[in-house]
């Protein structure tokens, strides 16, 4: 009995809900029908069309009789290709100078002055410092050694590792900005 009473009650309760929303629905919708007529009536925009695509020509590696890049290098092989050193490497015992923290990309040169018979360069570093070389000074992180000083270049000549565990000479330089 009282499950009876209790199932009535939730029916009268859904069915009392359901005449509740339906007495909230108003049937006049000029307030809707007016604001879609104003988005109607707006300026309709332009939109840029997409960029064209550049296709890009693809290349196809021929290695011909070249060892793969992507395979490890036989150590038989390694050993066949010693080569006496050079006797080129860097002095451990010189003073490292202030340019020599710096790579040679991230400096720029900005300017040369002339002072009696020397010819000084003046280097510009990114965190905007600048600095007075000549030549026989060192910058680069390769002890690039300045060899020449001209109005529009400065050029070097670097130490780098080679591939037999040695030491070669390379020229590099820093053009004018």
């Amino acid at each position: 009995m009282r499950r009876a009473v209790t199932i009535s009650a939730r029916n009268l309760m859904i069915v009392l809900s359901a005449f509740g929303l339906a007495g909230c629905v108003d049937d006049d919708m000029s307030d809707l029908k007016r604001f879609v007529e104003e988005v109607k009536a707006r300026k309709q925009g332009h939109i840029e069309p997409l960029p064209e695509i550049k296709q890009i020509e693809s290349f196809f590696y021929k290695p011909m009789d070249r060892r793969n890049p992507f395979q490890k290098v036989d150590q038989g092989e390694e050993v066949a290709e010693k080569v006496e050193p050079s006797g080129i490497a860097p002095d451990p015992n010189r003073r490292r100078e202030e340019l020599e923290n710096y790579s040679l990309d991230s400096l720029r040169m900005v300017g040369t002055l002339e002072q009696i018979d020397t010819t000084w360069a003046l280097i510009k570093t990114k965190d905007k410092t600048i600095y007075r070389v000549k030549a026989g000074n060192y910058m680069g992180k390769n002890y690039g050694k300045i060899t020449r000083i001209s109005e529009d270049k400065i050029e070097l000549t670097e130490i780098v590792r080679d591939r037999q565990r040695g030491y070669r000479e390379r020229q590099a330089s820093i053009a004018l900005n």
